[in-house]
């Protein structure tokens, strides 16, 4: 089977960065071009509108200058000083791109008010005026098209104000020309109202601007305040409840810093969960937040919490389990209404006896702590093995005790055979392990009677052998 190689990370970023800066340097030149274009027709013209055209094209060339450094700035890779990367100034960008915009739009209507008040101003016929707003339509429709596809494909706020720039100015340079040649039309035809058409027209483009330009200044202080949508928090916690095994997201913090998203969670999981399988539910959490937020930074953290149906016999290991020890052989026995727990604990072989029971004394009273219905708790201390066990081999004395473990074995229909018999002596001890098959349908419980029983018999008749390991597995899956 062949596996198609994924492109890297790295290299989508490369691309992605690449694209922003070429197409930010084009609107910089095209601003440069209709500004230009725009202050000589409107000198020539006289036309107010015209006029402030060129002022909006000439803020949107400084808005376009900020843009093309703010996104060479912003695909930095984060440093020690800046750990969540530099895509903020992006933010930053497009907040001072719009108070641009408003300054623009604020002289634009103050000089349209004077004009109209003091009923003063006079154009000048001419057709440059009309062929460079057509040019700059065309132009502006170009680039807030181009701007608007790399801003959706890349997510930079910085790119998404410059192509509403450029797409205000289709709207602005079309009022501004209906508006020339309405002032036109009107002193030819000699309808005198329609001499105030340039300054109204400018008057209604900058009303126009200005109440995009709040929503884009809401929008940039709102990503510099880590000020997210409501919905979108809510989506990455419905996305990680939906992962088999968070109990609850008990925190969630998600941030924006230009295109990329950040998004801090906590989970709870069930406190019996191993350190593996948290570490497989946290990969599978992160897989769910990126549905929610592609290409998003995720930090997980996980605190462990109570289970909605946690056994007694859940609560008993996770006491062990917060206390690092492992336990076996536990069993709860009711009498007389009365719960007793009786288990085995392994310690380190080298911990001293009086250090050893102050430890189990303190896991039995935390036990009963956690579990108030118990009433008592019996102990058993094994010592967990530390060292590393070289047996010796006596190949006379092996066979008997081979011989031993299988005329035990033959006392008990349901033991289909023993293999992999391993006998090992120590300094010490003789241990004994093997491999028994046993029917494919008998329950564990059954299982565990027999295993128990073979291992007893067997050391009646080998009281020698200290230890005795059976694993046991079914017909089926006997691999001798």
């Amino acid at each position: 089977m062949t596996l198609a190689a994924s492109k890297p990370a790295g290299t989508d970023q490369a691309q992605n960065s690449a694209m922003k800066r070429r197409v930010a340097l084009q609107s910089m030149l095209a601003a440069s071009c209709m500004t230009a274009l725009k202050l000589a027709a409107g000198l020539i013209s006289g036309s107010l509108g015209v006029l402030s055209d060129a002022a909006h094209s000439g803020l949107d060339l400084a808005g376009s200058g900020i843009t093309f450094f703010s996104v060479r700035v912003s695909d930095k890779p984060a440093d020690e000083d800046h750990s969540y990367g530099h895509g903020k100034v992006e933010n930053l960008s497009a907040f001072f791109e719009a108070g641009l915009m408003a300054i623009s739009c604020a002289w634009i209507i103050w000089e349209a008010i004077q004009r109209i008040r003091s009923n003063t101003f006079e154009l000048r016929y001419s057709i440059w005026p009309v062929l460079v707003l057509l040019t700059s339509i065309c132009v502006d429709f170009w680039r807030s098209r181009e701007l608007r596809r790399v801003a959706e494909h890349t997510g930079s706020p910085a790119l998404a104000t410059d192509a509403f720039h450029f797409a205000s100015d289709i709207w602005a340079s079309l009022a501004v020309l209906c508006g020339l040649l309405a002032t036109w039309a009107g002193v030819a035809l000699h309808i005198d109202w329609l001499r105030y058409a340039d300054p109204v027209a400018a008057i209604f483009v900058s009303i126009m601007i200005l109440r995009i330009t709040t929503q884009l200044t809401r929008e940039a202080v709102g990503v510099l305040m880590d000020q997210i949508p409501a919905e979108t928090r809510m989506r990455v916690i419905r996305e990680a409840e939906r992962v088999p095994g968070v109990l609850a997201v008990e925190q969630a913090r998600v941030r924006r810093s230009g295109p990329k998203y950040f998004a801090d969670l906590t989970l709870a999981l069930p406190r019996s969960f191993t350190f593996e399988h948290t570490g497989e539910l946290v990969r599978a959490a992160t897989e769910a937040v990126h549905r929610a937020l592609p290409q998003a930074d995720v930090v997980i953290h996980t605190v462990p919490r109570q289970g909605r149906a946690e056994s007694i016999f859940d609560r008993i290991r996770a006491v062990a389990a917060r206390n690092n020890v492992a336990v076996h052989d536990l069993s709860v026995q009711s009498h007389h209404g009365k719960l007793h727990v009786e288990l085995h604990v392994e310690l380190d072989e080298t911990m001293r006896l009086l250090e050893a029971h102050s430890f189990v004394s303190g896991l039995e009273a935390e036990i009963l702590r956690e579990a108030p219905e118990i009433d008592s708790v019996l102990t058993h201390i094994e010592s967990e093995p530390a060292t590393i066990e070289q047996p010796e081999e006596i190949v006379e004395e092996d066979r008997r005790i081979e011989k031993a473990l299988r005329a035990s074995a033959a006392r008990y229909n349901d033991i289909i055979d023993v293999h992999q018999i391993l006998v090992g002596r120590t300094a010490e001890h003789i241990t004994l392990s093997c491999h028994c098959t046993l029917p494919d349908d008998l329950s564990m419980h059954r299982v565990h009677e027999i295993i128990t029983a073979l291992e007893d018999s067997f050391k009646l008749d080998c009281p020698e052998v200290h230890r005795v390991t059976i694993h046991p597995e079914p017909v089926t899956d006997n691999t001798r």
